[in-house]
């Protein structure tokens, strides 16, 4: 069965999370991967755990690095940034996380590939970005959580800020780098010209602010904390009941009326305190206060079924074994296990060229002398490469 990216080589000189999430989505949707790595080391989330796989795989890597081909290249040898441009001669896209100027010491950045191909996609992914007052500081998700603002707004309202669950700056960065490169290999297929993508940790996570940021900027008025509520709508947060929690997301009146209904306290929808939405932020402690009095009497299963039969929106909150396991993940084939190993699995479901797994996470130079073959290295020049610590 085709896939829709099975024509393209990507090279990818990252490490950790967001460049190996971004090749990743790009590898399951059928480009070939060479990831890039250090003699003797590789990418340190190699040796991010426990938990590790009986292959010797740590969670970590096996989270981000399915479907690519691992290759070990010494890049501060001259041979080793000799190999290094002659299969940037022949990629479609190159993806790097080093500091700024780390790659173009080494001969290989945008300035130095383009002109051995003027076609290639070079994407840097760094902290702050190429230019800036931070540029030259390393980025590390958590930093970015905070000084991008997430923090301030992520907590209950008389706790201390807290960082999300998931590193979500890496991730989403990652999405990002995974778009920007469709899209200038979009721009490629009637330029033929390939280009330079900066993207930025920082960037990336004032721009997912969204409406947060939206409100800031039209208000003047710095948002804060309010824990699992929301700020311009109620009720839209968890519950407690009889033996865990709901999440309750009414977003219009219709659905109030309808909630309070399912919850025998129609006189609610009618009650000016709470009969429409800005009311009900205005009376935020009132109505949650009522409300949690109510749902705490049940359980969970009461709710849920009570609250869908009313068309209201909700869920119970689970735990990850729970969500993993649960019919809906396993009707869609999220969990996937490939080599005995268990993953999550490629979330778009395309009718034609579906994204699909492969191979497992490679172990460490696992295709270093194909690769080198392919290049037209004799098996003499391999031996003599893996000899002096260039591979």
């Amino acid at each position: 069965m085709p896939t829709a990216l099975a024509d393209l080589l990507i090279l990818d000189f990252s490490r950790v999370l967001a460049g190996p999430y971004a090749t990743m989505v790009l590898a399951d949707m059928g480009a070939r991967v060479i990831k890039i790595e250090q003699p003797g080391t590789g990418d340190e989330t190699r040796q991010w755990g426990p938990p590790f796989a009986d292959n010797g795989l740590s969670a970590y890597f096996i989270a981000v690095n399915r479907n690519k081909q691992s290759i070990t290249l010494n890049l501060k040898h001259p041979t080793g940034q000799a190999i290094a441009r002659e299969l940037a001669r022949r990629a479609d896209v190159l993806i790097e996380n080093f500091l700024p100027g780390t790659m173009a010491r080494m001969g290989l950045g945008y300035n130095d590939l383009r002109p051995l191909n003027p076609r290639l996609i070079y994407c840097s992914i760094t902290g702050y970005g190429q230019y800036g007052p931070d540029a030259d500081r390393p980025g590390y998700d958590t930093v970015i959580q905070a000084e991008g603002g997430l923090m301030s707004i992520t907590g209950e309202p008389d706790g201390p800020p807290m960082k999300t669950g998931v590193a979500v700056a890496d991730i989403t960065t990652g999405l990002y780098a995974a778009t920007s490169i469709l899209a200038a290999l979009h721009y490629r297929t009637h330029s033929g010209e390939g280009q330079y993508i900066d993207l930025s940790l920082f960037d990336v996570q004032l721009s997912w602010l969204a409406n947060v940021a939206s409100a800031y900027l039209v208000s003047g008025k710095p948002p804060r904390r309010y824990g699992n509520a929301h700020s311009t709508i109620v009720p839209y947060q968890p519950f407690a009941a009889a033996d865990g929690y709901v999440m309750v997301a009414v977003g219009n009146d219709q659905q109030f009326t309808r909630f309070c209904q399912a919850l025998n306290h129609p006189e609610w929808a009618t009650d000016e305190r709470f009969a429409t939405n800005p009311a009900r932020v205005t009376n935020r402690e009132q109505i949650i206060t009522a409300i949690a009095e109510v749902m705490a009497g049940e359980s969970v299963a009461f709710w849920i079924e009570r609250l869908r039969a009313a068309q209201v929106p909700c869920g119970p909150v689970n735990d990850i074994p729970t969500a993993l396991n649960s019919r809906q993940a396993q009707a869609r084939g999220m969990v996937r296990s490939i080599d005995g190993i268990r993953m999550v699995g490629p979330a778009p479901v395309f009718s034609a060229t579906p994204a699909t797994i492969r191979s497992a996470p490679p172990a460490l130079g696992a295709d270093t002398a194909a690769v080198l073959a392919e290049l037209g290295y004799s098996a003499d020049q391999i031996r003599h490469f893996y000899d002096q610590g260039i591979v």
